[in-house]
């Protein structure tokens, strides 16, 4: 049996955990205290007394990758075992005794049937959950740490079971109060399979959502694990133990050590209501839209029950450090579902999907004396077909042959060595009319927009430019250049208005200057800031454009459906009329935590 409480007693035993005493209100000062601990590298933070509810919360549990190898200290290197195994099971004859827990770790991913559970220790009602808002514009509190758990209605049962981290909209707009509550899930997720499923058999859609219990289990959610495989399993291989999963006749289980469970039903038909707006991980707020109505039935809340939490907003987050755990253990699987691809980094400074990094190799076709290429296309086409990979925008895709030691982590490196090889006359790739993330808004619609691979193999064509080109003359209107990044210049560009494409039109028939070391322009609406750091030019560049309409370049032109530039490319990364807008704190929550540093007291040195 786990409890999250006695989870919260050791860490702070072991120093990576503070109690705050003081009363917080749940709406937005909560937030705003964990976006601040998270900033400063802080500890994890137990609100013990909190307004409006009975229930404490925690938040930061994953505040540092330091704290999240603590938590699972005692199964993290069994499960790398494990899938070192699964890459290479002849491993286990050359080195038995490193393997030795790998059969235990084995029947540990086995979840299990039980009859009861702590999470049965109360009913309770919607209302009585901690009522967190993290923006000022948020249409309502929402779960951030949910697990959302559904099953296959062709085939149900715990080994055909989905686990995802999926938005669920407690109260607000038109939900009825302790009735209703918003279920917001992506596309290319599982809960999409099952729900439509269901809509097919005509059938009620049921949904439990889980929130607490082991950490594991939040890691779990958001593992991208091969299709058909239950998150159950690696769960249990994560905490140490196999996850109790309460019989419910007629309902799914529930997960036993949960601190809390929402119980509830998607009628057939799928009636849907507004959900949102929400502060999300790419920095802007998602929009209002439809989306599947869940009809609450049960609540349960175990009798030492914490609300678990996090704040989703411009990276880098709590959620960062999920990033550098699944890239930890599954780095290594990826070249065996990929063949030649070295390395994938899901960028989470441009908010993970839209940007992602990649090295390939050019494993068949000899380059000879016209090095292009070639093999690492087709790589960029099966890297964009995978999972939530499939939701990036722009690729960046380079060749190991060039250097068999660049990182595709060490981000300025990976640009760097993309700039000076790329031939923008044939190496930009586009897939139009497709989609893209659903909380993404830089596409002409939801879940629409574009994709861009950029592919650079070969030996370098330029050295890149650290200085202002010479003769530099902007398109009126256009001012104030900096750069950003050896060969990229962050241009301060006129509002985007309706007649943005003609604007960007202009400045490339206008704009003059020796850009022979600088392959890429960047139009924005603040060059100062976006040059400011690595960070802020990831997330200005790649948030803020659609690749088919807001790239563009001198001397650009269109030859067998192919488009090119001779001169820079330039990418419109201004916002635009139709974009979602930037998360901004609220000025008097600020000045509120503000006097809560002031005071002193447990938290003072990270607020």
């Amino acid at each position: 049996m786990f409890s999250l409480r006695h989870l919260c007693n050791d860490l702070h035993a072991a120093g990576h955990l503070v109690r705050l005493e003081e009363e917080i209100d749940p709406v937005l000062e909560a937030a705003e205290i964990q976006r601040r601990v998270y900033a400063s590298g802080g500890p994890a933070v137990y609100f013990a007394n909190v307004k409006g509810t009975r229930f404490p919360m925690l938040s930061n549990l994953f505040g540092t990758i330091e704290r999240a190898r603590y938590v699972f200290r005692h199964t993290y290197d069994k499960v790398r075992r494990a899938i070192e195994l699964k890459i290479e099971p002849q491993q286990l004859l050359k080195n038995p005794l490193r393997y030795i827990s790998a059969p235990l770790t084995a029947w540990r991913m086995q979840p299990k049937s039980v009859s009861s559970g702590p999470i049965l220790g109360q009913s309770i009602k919607i209302s009585e959950i901690p009522n967190l808002k993290s923006w000022p514009m948020d249409g309502g509190p929402f779960v951030t740490l949910p697990q959302c758990y559904t099953e296959d209605p062709d085939k149900p049962g715990l080994q055909h079971s989905n686990l995802g981290m999926y938005r669920v909209q407690l109260a607000g707009n038109d939900y009825k109060t302790d009735e209703e509550i918003g279920l917001h899930y992506q596309l290319h997720r599982g809960i999409g399979v099952h729900h439509t499923a269901a809509l097919r058999r005509n059938e009620p859609f049921r949904v439990n959502v889980f929130v607490g219990g082991h950490p594991a289990m939040s890691l779990a959610a958001v593992m991208p694990l091969p299709e058909g495989m239950p998150e159950l399993t690696f769960a249990g291989a994560l905490a140490g133990h196999r996850i109790p999963m309460i019989r419910q006749p007629g309902k799914l289980p529930i997960y036993g050590d949960a601190d809390f469970c929402i119980q509830g039903v998607v009628l057939p038909g799928n009636p849907k209501k507004m959900e949102g707006p929400f502060g999300d991980h790419l920095g802007y707020y998602s929009l209002a839209h439809e989306f599947p109505v869940m009809k609450v039935e049960k609540v349960w809340a175990r009798k030492d029950a914490v609300w678990h939490f996090t704040v989703v907003g411009r990276p880098p987050q709590e959620d960062t450090t999920f990033g550098e755990l699944i890239h930890d253990l599954t780095g290594p699987v990826i070249p065996t579902v990929i063949h030649g691809v070295k390395g994938v980094n899901a960028v989470d400074a441009a908010g993970v999907h839209p940007l992602l990094l990649a090295i390939g190799s050019e494993r068949y076709m000899p380059f000879h004396n016209n090095p292009r290429p070639q093999e690492i296309l087709t790589q960029a086409n099966a890297i964009l077909g995978q999972g939530q990979m499939s939701l990036a925008k722009w690729l960046l895709i380079v060749s190991s042959n060039d250097n068999p030691d660049l990182d595709v982590h060490d981000i300025p490196a990976h640009l760097k060595h993309l700039l000076e090889r790329i031939d923008w006359t044939r190496d930009v790739h586009f897939q139009t009319c497709t989609t893209i993330d659903t909380l993404d808004y830089s596409g002409d619609g939801l879940n629409t927009g574009s994709k861009c691979v950029l592919a650079a193999a070969g030996a370098p064509i330029r050295t890149l430019g650290t200085e202002l080109p010479r003769d530099l003359k902007l398109a009126d209107g256009f001012s104030d250049p900096r750069i950003a990044i050896p060969g990229v210049l962050m241009i301060q560009s006129p509002n985007a208005g309706s007649d943005y494409r003609a604007d960007r039109e202009r400045f490339c028939r206008e704009t003059r200057g020796d850009f022979s070391k600088f392959p890429l322009l960047v139009l924005v609406d603040d060059s100062q800031f976006s040059a400011r750091t690595l960070n802020n030019f990831l997330w200005t560049t790649f948030t803020r454009s659609n690749p088919a309409i807001d790239i563009d370049g001198l001397e650009s032109f269109t030859r067998d459906k192919h488009w090119g530039c001779r001169g820079p490319l330039v990418i419109d990364a201004r916002v635009k009329p139709h974009h979602a807008p930037p998360l901004v704190e609220d000025p008097a929550i600020t000045s509120r935590v503000d006097a809560l540093a002031a005071r002193g007291g447990p938290l003072a040195k990270w607020l």
